[in-house]
């Protein structure tokens, strides 16, 4: 069916825009909706300001943590961070964020994601890719601000702008543009104190893990394990031919050290603890804006599936799929290219397939799940995965490779405990997610309806 919109000349936007799709008929009822308020733009209640990256892409272990738009979940700041120096930190006093600060992920697959530094995070940096915003008017709560924008109205206006666009990117000067309702300070006080305890919940999940990593580690007597790389060794010819590997760095005694403590806890290979299965590559040209779900190794975390650039098929090649390629309940997704070794025990049932990139993990032996999954998704299945893939321009994990992982075996009490806790720090994180859909659907409800 043809839809179109009636356009005045008056409403062409300063003949900056000209595009149809900047006018679709969506865009233009949000607008109105949003007329019936008082509103403000960014640029009048705020400051924005971008960041940059280190010289080289260079980081540090340790100093001043630097925000990228991968760091971004459930609009907190979470995930392993890197770190600027204390020196690029004062040369580049600019970017400088605390919490509070409402950031905007302005270029690329991400573009529209949005986060607000939480309580915890006293000082940061982030780089080029992200824009900072710093609410200066009394009038408007930043937490509220911030969950507008990840709600319906913000991110259409988000998508509006980069639509009909041949590069993603939102400049400072568009963001100022962006306008926000001028609702009710207690109301935006209200949703403001939801978020942080969405930002607790998330705290609390990550804590809960490392726990259970901590358990694990300390099962193994790896908890200071080291992990430099020496700077000489010497290797037998005859390993060199045994491994069909000639590079380096697949020899680095740390590699030998950690195998060894493995070994020590009955370590048996992964291929015989679990049944593999491979997902499938239909093509790019299949891939829907809407449909059923295409899990691809972006959308695999740890934590559980993520909406990250999510792609969809339609229900007829759903239909042919399924049957062979669509995940089941308590199965192991493990990615094996790009980021191989991420783990996740599926909990709920999906209606979709997996990518070729992802390997399907079925438990043949009794032990815990969660147990098995934390291995991977630590040091322990880590190390394993630098040094399988070491020498590869793309990270790719054969499934021989996979198949070979060693993961150790401790006593069934202490998979219990540690697959308990991993349970519950996934808990905190769903109820981190509900609590921040909640909080989202209140304000739209209260835009839709009117309710200053």
């Amino acid at each position: 069916m043809i839809t179109y919109s009636i356009i005045q000349k008056s409403q062409l936007e300063g003949g900056l825009r000209m595009d149809a799709e900047y006018y679709q008929q969506e865009y233009l009822n949000t607008f109105e909706k949003l007329k019936i308020f008082q509103t403000k733009s960014i640029g009048e209640i705020s400051k924005v300001v971008y960041g940059t990256t280190p010289s080289g892409g260079v980081f540090e272990k340790r100093g001043i943590p630097f925000i990228r738009s991968q760091n971004f979940s459930l609009l907190s700041i979470v995930d392993d961070f890197v770190f600027c120096s204390e020196d690029f930190h004062k040369q580049n006093k600019k970017s400088k964020v605390v919490s509070g600060d409402i950031l905007f992920a302005a270029v690329g697959a991400t573009i529209g994601q949005v986060a607000v530094i939480q309580e915890n995070i006293k000082e940061a940096n982030i780089n080029q890719n992200i824009a900072a915003v710093k609410i200066k008017d009394e009038k408007f709560n930043p937490y509220f601000v911030g969950l507008f924008f990840a709600s319906y109205f913000g991110q259409l206006q988000i998508e509006r702008l980069v639509t009909g666009n041949a590069q993603f990117y939102i400049n400072s000067e568009q963001i100022r543009n962006f306008v926000v309702p001028i609702l009710n300070k207690k109301f935006q006080d209200e949703i403001a104190e939801i978020i942080q305890n969405v930002q607790k919940e998330l705290e609390n999940s990550k804590v809960l893990y490392s726990q259970a990593e901590d358990l694990l580690l300390d099962g193994l007597e790896l908890k200071d394990f080291k992990v430099e790389s020496d700077l000489s060794y010497i290797v037998n010819l005859s390993e060199i031919k045994s491994t069909h590997r000639a590079d380096a760095e697949y020899f680095q005694p740390k590699y030998d050290k950690l195998i060894s403590k493995i070994k020590n806890q009955n370590a048996k290979m992964l291929g015989d603890l679990t049944s593999m299965k491979k997902g499938i590559e239909p093509g790019g040209d299949v891939y829907q804006d809407g449909g059923k779900l295409f899990i691809r190794v972006s959308s695999v975390s740890k934590q559980g599936l993520i909406d990250k650039d999510q792609k969809y098929l339609s229900n007829e090649l759903y239909q042919n799929l399924k049957n062979n390629f669509e995940p089941e309940i308590g199965e192991i997704l493990l990615t094996k290219d790009a980021t191989p070794g991420i783990a996740y025990v599926l909990k709920e049932k999906v209606e979709g397939v997996v990518s070729s990139g992802i390997m399907r993990l079925k438990l043949k032996e009794d032990v815990e799940s969660e147990y098995l999954s934390l291995c991977i998704n630590s040091v322990i299945g880590k190390m394993q995965i630098e040094r399988d893939s070491g020498g590869s321009i793309i990270e790719h994990w054969k499934p021989e490779q996979i198949k070979n992982l060693q993961i150790p075996i401790l006593s069934k009490s202490v998979q219990q405990k540690i697959a308990d806790l991993v349970q519950k720090s996934h808990k905190a994180r769903k109820k981190a997610n509900e609590l921040l859909e909640a909080a989202k659907k209140t304000i739209e409800i209260a835009i839709e309806n009117n309710k200053k």
